[in-house]
C-alpha cells in the first residue's frame, strides 16, 4: 500500500500530514516524532504562546512569535531530516505574521484554513521553497484560489487538502447547516479538485484527504478512492508524544460518540468538538466577566457581542487539562481512542515500515 508524498520540494516516505491541532495540541513535539516516522509533522500556530513561558498575560502576538519559533525548532530537534510545517488559519488576527515567521523558522510548508488564503504566496514570496497548502471543501473553493494565486502571484498550490466537514475536527469550511445533510461526497470532491488542477492548468498535485482518517482501513480506502496522501489530526491526540497535558488525552478516551457534536465558534465558523461541556465553557467566560484578552481573532462574536464564549482561551484551557471549561475540539471518530499509544507504534500499524523509513535508523542518526 505504502507510497510516498511530496510535496513541492519536500518529500516524505509515507503519505500522510499530520493535521494542525490548536491550542498546543500539535505543537513541536507531536510534529517532530511525525516527522521522524516518515509524515509530514505540522505545528498549528494558532494561539500558540499561551501557555509558553512567554506569554505574561498581556503581550499575546509577540508570545505567538517567540513560541512559534521554539515549536519549529523543538521538532527539527527530534527530526533534523524531517519535513515541517505550520498550519495558520486565515481567521486569526496575526495570520501574516505567523505565516511570516513559519518561514523564517524553517518551516517547508504551511497549510492554510479556517477561511480561504487569498493572499499567502505574497506572504511566502520571499521564500519560493515553502510548499503552500490551502485547505478546502469544495472545488467552488478550490478554483477561486487557483484563480486568485494565478493571477496575482503567479502561483499554484503545491497541494490541497480537502477536508470533510462532515467528519472532521475543528473548525469547518462549511455552513452548519450544510454538514451532516448527507449530501456530501469527499472523494468525489476529491476527485474533482485533482481534475480541476490537471486539466485547468495542467498541474499535477496531491489532494490530501482529510476528515475520518483513522486505521489502515481508512488510508487505504482514501487511497483507492483518489487521494494522493491523507490528513490525520485526531488519531494523535492519544499519543504519549501529543503535546496536551494528559487530562485533554483522557477526555477522548472517555468520550462517546454521541459526546461528540458541532458547536459554533465566535470566529463565525461551525466546528467538531467534544460538545457536552459548552454550557460550562461559555459559563465561565462570562461568570469572571472575561473581557477579550488578546483580540485573536479578526471577527469574533465574543469580543464584539459577548456571544458564546473567548475561543482562544477555551482551547488553551483545555490543552492546559481543564477539560471542565476548555474546550475540546476532536473529529467524529475521537471516541475510538482507546488507550494511550506512541506515534511509531500508529505509524506501524498504518504503513509497511520495512518499505519506508527505518524509524530506528532514524532516531539514531
Amino acid at each position: 500500500m505504502n507510497k510516498s508524498l511530496t510535496i513541492g520540494k519536500h518529500r516524505v516516505p509515507f503519505p500522510l500530514l499530520q493535521g494542525g491541532m490548536g491550542v498546543r495540541v500539535s505543537g513541536g513535539r507531536l510534529a517532530g516524532h511525525v516527522a521522524l516516522c516518515g509524515g509530514v509533522g505540522i505545528v498549528a500556530t494558532a494561539g500558540i504562546g499561551l501557555n509558553s513561558p512567554h506569554y505574561s498575560g498581556k503581550n499575546y502576538f509577540p508570545a505567538n512569535e517567540q513560541a512559534l519559533r521554539d515549536e519549529i525548532r523543538l521538532a527539527y530537534e527530534i527530526a533534523p531530516d524531517g519535513v515541517i510545517g505550520t498550519n495558520c488559519m486565515v481567521a486569526v488576527s496575526d495570520y501574516d505574521d505567523q505565516v511570516r515567521i513559519s518561514c523564517e523558522a524553517g518551516a517547508k510548508l504551511i497549510v492554510s484554513g479556517a477561511g480561504l488564503p487569498l493572499s499567502l504566496p505574497g506572504l511566502t514570496a520571499d521564500f519560493p521553497d515553502v510548499a503552500l497548502v490551502p485547505i478546502v471543501s469544495s472545488v467552488k473553493a478550490a478554483q477561486l484560489i487557483a484563480r486568485k494565486w494565478k493571477k496575482g502571484f503567479n502561483r499554484l498550490p503545491d497541494a490541497v487538502v480537502v477536508e470533510d466537514p462532515d467528519t472532521a475536527g475543528g473548525h469547518l469550511g462549511e455552513k452548519i447547516e450544510n454538514i451532516g445533510s448527507g449530501a456530501y461526497d469527499q472523494y468525489a470532491t476529491v476527485r474533482a479538485v485533482k481534475a480541476y488542477f490537471r486539466d485547468e492548468h495542467d498541474l499535477d498535485i496531491p489532494i490530501i484527504a482529510a476528515g475520518g482518517i483513522w486505521d489502515r482501513q481508512d488510508v487505504e480506502h482514501a487511497l483507492r478512492e483518489g487521494a494522493d496522501g491523507v490528513q490525520m489530526a485526531s488519531r494523535f491526540v492519544c499519543t504519549e508524544e501529543c503535546d496536551a497535558e494528559p487530562a485533554f488525552k483522557q477526555a477522548y478516551l472517555d468520550c462517546r460518540k454521541e459526546d461528540i457534536g458541532l458547536i459554533m465558534s465566535p470566529a463565525g465558523l461551525p466546528g467538531r468538538a467534544i460538545k457536552k461541556n459548552v454550557e460550562q465553557v461559555r459559563e465561565h467566560d462570562l461568570g469572571i466577566d472575561l473581557h477579550c484578552p488578546s483580540a485573536c481573532l479578526k471577527k469574533c462574536a465574543y469580543q464584539e457581542g459577548r456571544e458564546r464564549f473567548c475561543i482562544v482561551h477555551a482551547l488553551d484551557r483545555a490543552q492546559r487539562g481543564d477539560v471542565d471549561t476548555g474546550l475540546v475540539f476532536c473529529g467524529t471518530n475521537a471516541w475510538k481512542a482507546d488507550h494511550i499509544t506512541t506515534v511509531q507504534a500508529i505509524f506501524e500499524e498504518l504503513f509497511d515500515l520495512a518499505d519506508g523509513v527505518p524509524i530506528n535508523q532514524a532516531a539514531n542518526g
